[in-house]
């Protein structure tokens, strides 16, 4: 209210829709925000502008309310590749990132190690391993990656698998930024715990994974897809879903899932479900065969499974948006 002629008046009527916040006022006007014709001893414009950009943070107004899940999929991944979230700066980041080096390693060390003791290696390209042998390895598998992903679970969250890594960046729950530290840290590691490997046992086989003798490349695609898929569904129906009652032991019992999967496509596919886990052996004995299935397989099967649960495993209210766990 101003003062006019010794008698109060008030402002003109704004001809579009007047927003009042605590220390300022702004019009809406086709979209664009400008200061309101306002006191400027009372309402100062440098508050004005501070509390508009914060709206503007906030996306209160600028963002639809009603958006459907695929739209909000497709922010999220945009955002994270436009913002490393600060990642860049953040000595979190950098224990996050040695933590998976550490991790990756000692589980593809123990793995491969394994592997190499129950002579699953030693055979004919394709031949498939004696259900003892692939117990064995599926039992390794199953313990390492299970105290592994608990051991890390509160300092990189525990991923030791780019499939994990990239179906987490595609949910929102990373930036792209750490997601390429991870990986490139994953590779890294599992590489260096197969030469080591080579070096420690006297030059033993060190064991690829391959196909089966009758398994189609498609097939064994497919395959890789389904497996890595039921890792990542169990990983977000028990740690990341905030409904689950088993979160603090969820990173333990997702090794259950590694061990089941690794018995049940162990001779047909490999069961890789990591590609850092194929790509260090494939590194230290040069054998690339149909290595491009153990890359295509799980990352199109974890995002997928990320999606599927999301759409269909979370309670949904008349808002379409997903909450904020996902």
């Amino acid at each position: 209210m101003r003062i006019k002629d010794g008698l109060p008046s008030r402002p003109p009527e704004p001809s579009l829709e007047l927003l009042s916040c605590p220390r300022s006022a702004i019009y809406l006007d086709l979209g664009e925000v400008r200061d309101s014709d306002v006191d400027s001893e009372v309402y100062p414009p440098a508050t004005a502008r501070t509390d508009v950009s914060k709206f503007q943070d906030q996306k209160s107004f600028l963002e639809p309310i009603h958006l459907s899940s695929m739209s909000k999929l497709v922010a999220k991944l945009v955002d994270s590749c436009n913002d490393d979230g600060g990642d860049a700066q953040d000595a979190g980041c950098v224990r996050a990132v040695l933590a998976e080096l550490v991790l990756t390693f000692l589980f593809v060390f123990t793995g491969v190690s394994a592997a190499m003791a129950a002579g699953s290696g030693g055979g004919p390209p394709g031949a498939a391993m004696p259900m003892a042998t692939l117990a064995a390895v599926a039992i390794a598998h199953a313990l390492a990656a299970g105290v592994l992903v608990t051991a890390g679970f509160h300092v990189s969250g525990g991923h030791l698998n780019p499939a994990v890594t990239v179906a987490l960046m595609v949910r929102g729950h990373i930036s792209a930024y750490r997601t390429v530290l991870y990986v490139a840290a994953q590779l890294l590691a599992s590489s260096l715990a197969c030469i080591l490997l080579r070096y420690l046992t006297g030059g033993m086989v060190t064991p690829v994974h391959a196909l089966g003798a009758d398994i189609s490349p498609m097939q064994g695609l497919v395959m890789e897809v389904i497996l890595t898929f039921s890792l990542l569904f169990v990983t977000y129906a028990m740690i990341l879903d905030p409904r689950s009652s088993v979160r603090t032991i969820g990173p333990l019992l997702t090794g259950l899932i590694v061990g089941a999967n690794t018995l049940a496509g162990g001779n047909f596919s490999g069961a890789s479900m990591n590609p850092a886990r194929s790509f260090g052996p494939a590194v230290a004995t040069g054998v690339w065969t149909h290595h491009w299935v153990y890359w295509v397989g799980p990352l199109l099967g974890g995002p997928l499974a990320g999606f599927v649960y999301s759409l269909f495993m979370v309670n949904k209210t008349h808002d379409p948006l997903l909450n904020g766990a996902f």
